[in-house]
């Protein structure tokens, strides 16, 4: 995937670096494999605003995605690459040999009319899905699931993947994308490659306007309020306001949030870096 930079014909084009979407194949779903999604705006059932900068954006329609890859045995062709609103990376619609048509997250390296499959003993290829007690050490792994049958929940947007380290009877130990250390069941599955779209970080919006597009409204920085309405607020001219934090007085940088106490905490071997 490749990036553009625009030429600065207008203001907001001026620093503007946008997709290509070189790989996108269609500009419309399948309509069998998708819902209307709704907005709250960021209000509740009163109409009052409990979310700020909430509200707007362009109408989405929901893909539903298979996460969980459970048709094991069954060989797919992929159809098309599509661009999916609600996600960073691309996504894939497969035809399964049965007649079953599903959408899957998409790998870097995906080619029109090429075979899937997820399953035991499948041949190692990018976006063929299996359980990790079978998977090589050292493969570029995504998709991966924490608990057993759960479906997907590491790994899932664009240009992310984690590596296999080890494996024992029971457990595997895989590097997170953010640099984390743990160990997951080998019974879980993960599909093999690297999420699409490695190029979206590269992308810049140029304007509020895009922004607003997502459905982001804009953000006040809490130094430029007064004292009453945050804790940043107030001083002469551009006082910085100290140690940033949100208007409840919780720092906002180093804070670990995470609890002492949390179950999952036996199976972290190293806590990712600041």
């Amino acid at each position: 995937m490749s990036t553009r930079k625009l030429k600065p014909i207008t203001p907001g084009q001026r620093f503007r670096i946008v997709n290509c979407f070189d790989h996108i194949t269609i500009n419309h779903p399948e309509k069998t494999l998708i819902k209307g999604k709704k907005k709250s705006g960021g209000r509740n059932n009163t109409g009052k605003m409990t979310m700020r900068y909430f509200g707007g954006g362009h109408k989405r329609k929901y893909r539903k995605i298979d996460f969980k890859r459970r048709k094991f045995g069954i060989p797919a062709i992929i159809k098309s690459i599509e661009y999916d609103p609600n996600r960073s990376s691309f996504i894939s619609l497969l035809h399964y040999k049965d007649g079953e048509k599903k959408y899957i997250i998409t790998m870097e390296g995906f080619k029109i009319g090429q075979e899937i499959i997820s399953g035991n003993n499948i041949p190692f290829h990018i976006g063929n899905s299996t359980f990790l007690s079978e998977i090589p050490l050292g493969t570029n792994i995504s998709c991966i699931e924490i608990n057993p049958g759960q479906g997907a929940k590491i790994a899932r947007s664009a240009g992310s993947f984690a590596q296999l380290f080890a494996k024992d009877k029971k457990y595997a130990t895989i590097k997170l994308p953010s640099g984390e250390i743990r160990i997951i069941m080998i019974t879980c599955m993960a599909t093999i490659g690297v999420v699409s779209n490695i190029d979206h970080q590269l992308e810049t919006y140029g304007k509020a306007g895009k922004k607003r597009h997502f459905g982001r409204r804009p953000r006040t920085r809490g130094v430029a309020m007064n004292p009453v309405d945050h804790p940043m607020g107030g001083g002469e001219g551009k006082a910085s306001g100290g140690i940033p934090r949100s208007r409840k007085g919780i720092p906002s940088k180093g804070f670990r949030t995470r609890s002492k106490k949390r179950y999952s905490n036996k199976y972290i071997l190293q806590r990712r870096k600041k």
